[in-house]
């Protein structure tokens, strides 16, 4: 009957783990199937059965999460084509005003270009950042 009732807790848990996706719950639901393994062919008390769960829980948790989760994290996400270009430094080539200017980018590039502040007005050799991309024209911002 114990064995039973770790593997109902075993799949309780991995069912569980289906809405968390951290694989915590998944070595909690392997510890409790173990557990339910080593129940059904031995007649130790319960609270060995607690014990075998707990070891073998903790030693899922610290031996094979760790594992699982580097192998399906998320790598980071690669800016490419126009957003990588936002946070990247410029040199104003023409005058840059609300309607229109030039800058280079670091990469040589070359830019149409308007303030993101379109009061203010940025003189050719200022540096300024690129803030984001409004269809072929740079948005971007002097700073501090």
């Amino acid at each position: 009957m114990a064995a039973l009732i770790w593997l109902v807790a075993s799949a309780l848990l991995a069912a569980a783990e289906a809405l968390t996706g951290d694989f915590f719950l998944l070595m909690l639901a392997g510890g409790a199937l173990a557990t339910a393994g080593v129940t059904a062919i031995t007649d130790f008390p319960v609270w060995v059965d607690a014990v075998i769960f707990g070891v073998l829980s903790i030693s899922l948790l610290l031996g094979v999460r760790p594992m699982l989760l580097r192998r399906f994290s998320k790598p980071p996400q690669i800016q490419i084509g126009v957003e990588a270009l936002s946070g990247k430094q410029a040199l104003v080539l023409e005058e840059v005003a609300e309607h229109g200017g030039q800058i280079r980018l670091e990469d040589g590039d070359v830019w149409t270009a308007r303030p993101l502040d379109t009061t203010e007005v940025y003189p050719p050799g200022t540096t300024v950042t690129v803030m984001q991309i409004d269809g072929a024209t740079a948005v971007v911002w002097r700073g501090l």
